[in-house]
């Protein structure tokens, strides 16, 4: 079956990836409703979000994610969203609420904005730093 986040994974597709681990990873969404729009997703293929055998540790690299766009944006909030309609592998959508950013107290999913590759490159870069720096990520395991 082809699925695009599998290929995400596999490094087949490049990304903006942002945390890793041993089963999760997360990256920038191509097609941003804010900057850091960030999907979590596990990395073997799992249909959808309850599918994920060990969903507390999915839900703690999930937070892990939120707390360093938070801490890199100074936001209080943070909207999460599990749909699972637009590709048939589970993720989390992490959407930075930003004042005056067209969603309110909702998502526009409508609303994609163009941020340019090398805003992307340098959200990838805060995020990573902010992950590693507060030791919100664990190194993967050497092989």
């Amino acid at each position: 079956m082809e699925c695009i986040f599998c290929d995400i994974v596999n490094g087949k597709i490049p990304s903006h990836k942002i945390y890793e681990d041993d089963d999760f990873i997360a990256f920038l969404d191509i097609c941003p409703r804010n900057l850091g729009h960030s999907l979590v997703i596990p990395k073997k293929h799992h249909r959808w979000v309850w599918d994920v055998p060990d969903i507390g540790a999915y839900y703690e690299a999930v937070r892990k994610v939120a707390r360093a766009l938070k801490n890199i944006f100074q936001i209080e909030q943070v909207k999460s969203v599990v749909l699972g309609d637009e590709v048939p592998h589970a993720h989390v959508w992490l959407l930075p609420a930003f004042d005056n950013d067209g969603h309110g107290g909702a998502i526009n999913f409508k609303k994609v904005k163009k941020i340019k590759d090398k805003e992307m490159q340098w959200v990838a870069d805060k995020l990573r730093k902010e992950l590693l720096q507060d030791d919100l990520i664990k190194p993967k395991k050497e092989e």
